[in-house]
């Protein structure tokens, strides 16, 4: 299943929830970035989980495995469906964050690992001591996810075909998703619909070419068409 999750990446909370309360017919999912959580606070992870879609919290957790916990329950406790952890942290720090966000959450939640950001190329991974490429970095990283218990990562569409390729059963969310002809901005491995849903992309997040669409919702319709176009072209040809 591929999913269509809209960054709501506003600096207010009365915007977000005006933008999600139009969109929610046309897509599957919002997320809440750190702009909102650290303008609004967590609050506005309910506010948006009020109006019935399911809420990507994308916290990108990072501390030591107790101070995570804590973080994980609250996220879990005000309605988060998907909170995402750096994969860096390590084994045990995730795995503190599946068991909490389980026991927070009073319904279907599950840690994603951040793996590689999508602003980074393999001059940048090199520049802060990486010494792999983007996608070994991508998969090591998915390994210890699927260790820890996670439910999936996120990493750019050119690596989710080797995460998906691993076998270990983990979904994958791919930001810096862009409909064909639109500018990539700030993001260096990007892609378009299509092409993540023929690497196997479970949750596709669009943040700016629909959110700053001059008509938001004309926008998310486009790329959800995008979607099932190639959705349905990919089901054809497995058949075939």
């Amino acid at each position: 299943m591929s999913l269509l999750v809209v960054a709501l990446d506003v600096p207010t909370a009365d915007e977000a929830l005006r933008l999600a309360d139009s969109l929610q017919p046309h897509v599957d999912g919002f997320k809440v970035g750190l702009e909102l959580l650290m303008g609004e606070g967590p609050a506005v992870v309910s506010r948006v989980a009020d109006l019935g879609a399911p809420v990507f919290v994308d916290a990108k957790l990072h501390d030591i495995p107790n101070t995570v916990a804590g973080a994980a329950t609250r996220l879990g406790s005000i309605g988060a469906r998907w909170v995402t952890v750096h994969a860096s942290g390590g084994e045990e720090m995730m795995r503190s964050a599946v068991e909490a966000l389980a026991a927070g959450s009073d319904r279907v939640a599950g840690v994603l690992a951040v793996t590689v950001l999508t602003s980074l190329d393999q001059a940048t991974l090199e520049s802060v001591g990486f010494g792999r490429n983007p996608t070994e970095q991508v998969i090591e990283m998915a390994r210890l996810a699927a260790a820890a218990g996670a439910e999936g990562v996120v990493c750019a569409v050119s690596e989710a075909m080797a995460v998906k390729a691993l076998g270990l059963g983990l979904s994958v969310a791919t930001p810096g998703i862009r409909p064909a002809g639109s500018d990539s901005a700030d993001q260096k491995r990007v892609a378009t619909p299509a092409e993540a849903i023929g690497a196997g992309a479970n949750l596709l997040v669009v943040g700016r070419p629909i959110t700053a669409a001059a008509d938001p919702v004309a926008a998310a319709m486009s790329v959800q068409q995008e979607i099932e176009a190639a959705v349905s072209a990919a089901g054809a040809s497995h058949a075939g």
